[in-house]
């Protein structure tokens, strides 16, 4: 049958024209199994099929079985709305972003600075509009020193001469989106920029012993406001939330003579100590022998000053009563006055009928009673 092009159409051609050629394509010969179609033609009708897919439509068939010229894809309504609905979702999806609790953003119109955006679902139109979500909450951190960031920078000079090596973190995050996006151009190397030339400033307004000892708290509370009060004067947009001083030493090279200077003047100070308070030991005691002496000299006075007085009134008395009876007080003058005598003195009696050789054991009998006191009382 002429015309038959199997399942993709018909080839269009006479099958006597394909027998005179030799090897024909387009027919089949008697005992031949169904021609296999051309690619030419495959690729023909699926590009034909496709167009009717898309809303064209086939022309009228040739002579060659491909018809005549097809028309291009025809536009729809539903193809435009299809279209537009799919311009405007991808309009939109450009437009609407989210902001995180932790973020905010910055709008920009045509470049210039609109809003901040607040956390949520926020609206920019594009092209128009364009937004920058930063986040602001986070804390952030940068370190200094010789044992964080490996450079010299935490090798400072103190307010005596002295070289100390000094590790700290700088913790900050963002209050300002709008002054962090336009003012700074690298925040990170500003704040390390700032951190270490106030820490500088400070360190060399302070002696070595209190930054290794007791002042590191002062120091960073002072070093978090002066960060502070420099990037605010640049207008960044930064918090500072924290300084934490990590480590202050001597530097390694000389690290072994500071320990023997530091334990050498812990010495010094330690037998300082001890000398003052032997010293204020021995003073206290001389001053309080001082004081009881006075106190003695003053007892031995006012008892030899009352003694004094006493005799001399005695005298008066006795001066009087002589007067009156000068045998009598005479004589009870001369017996007190040897009573006195005689009691301080070994006596011993001799009797004179004996002719000088008698002698006449006198018995102490107030000396015995005092020795055997003492006895008992050594007992």
């Amino acid at each position: 049958m002429a015309g038959s092009g199997g399942p993709w159409g018909g080839g269009g051609s006479d099958g006597d024209d394909d027998k005179d050629r030799p090897g024909g394509r387009g027919g089949r010969r008697p005992g031949e199994g169904p021609q296999i179609p051309e690619i030419e033609e495959i690729v023909k009708k699926g590009t034909e099929q496709l167009r009717v897919l898309m809303g064209g439509r086939g022309g009228p068939r040739g002579p060659a079985g491909g018809g005549g010229r097809p028309s291009g894809p025809a536009f729809t309504r539903g193809t435009l709305g299809i279209a537009a609905l799919a311009a405007v979702g991808l309009w939109a999806f450009a437009s609407f972003y989210t902001v995180k609790p932790e973020e905010q953003s910055v709008e920009l119109f045509l470049g210039k600075f609109s809003s901040i955006g607040q956390p949520g679902l926020n609206f920019a139109p594009w092209p128009f509009v364009s937004a920058n979500v930063i986040p602001v909450t986070p804390e952030r951190t940068e370190d200094i020193g010789v044992g964080r960031s490996g450079s010299d920078s935490g090798l400072m000079l103190t307010g005596d001469e002295n070289i100390v090596d000094i590790d700290f973190q700088v913790v900050w995050n963002i209050n300002d989106p709008q002054k962090y996006l336009f003012n700074l151009r690298d925040p990170e190397l500003t704040i390390n920029a700032v951190a270490e030339s106030s820490m500088r400033e400070i360190i060399a307004q302070s002696q070595l012993a209190p930054i290794l000892n007791r002042d590191r708290g002062i120091i960073a509370e002072r070093l978090k406001e002066l960060i502070q009060s420099t990037l605010d004067s640049y207008e960044a947009g930064l918090n500072v939330v924290r300084v934490n001083f990590d480590r202050a030493d001597p530097p390694r090279e000389v690290i072994e003579a500071f320990k023997n200077v530091q334990s050498a003047e812990q010495q010094r100070d330690r037998l300082q100590k001890e000398a003052d308070a032997y010293a204020n030991t021995v003073l206290a005691g001389a001053r309080g022998q001082a004081a009881q002496l006075l106190e003695e000299a003053e007892g031995y006075r006012a008892q030899v000053v009352n003694q004094a007085e006493g005799e001399a009134s005695r005298f008066s008395a006795v001066l009087t009563e002589y007067r009156k009876a000068p045998e009598v007080t005479r004589k009870r003058l001369y017996l007190e006055t040897m009573e006195q005598v005689m009691s301080r003195i070994d006596k011993v009696i001799i009797d004179e009928n004996q002719g000088g050789q008698g002698v006449v054991p006198y018995l102490p009998l107030n000396e015995l009673g005092r020795k055997a006191t003492t006895t008992e009382g050594t007992n």
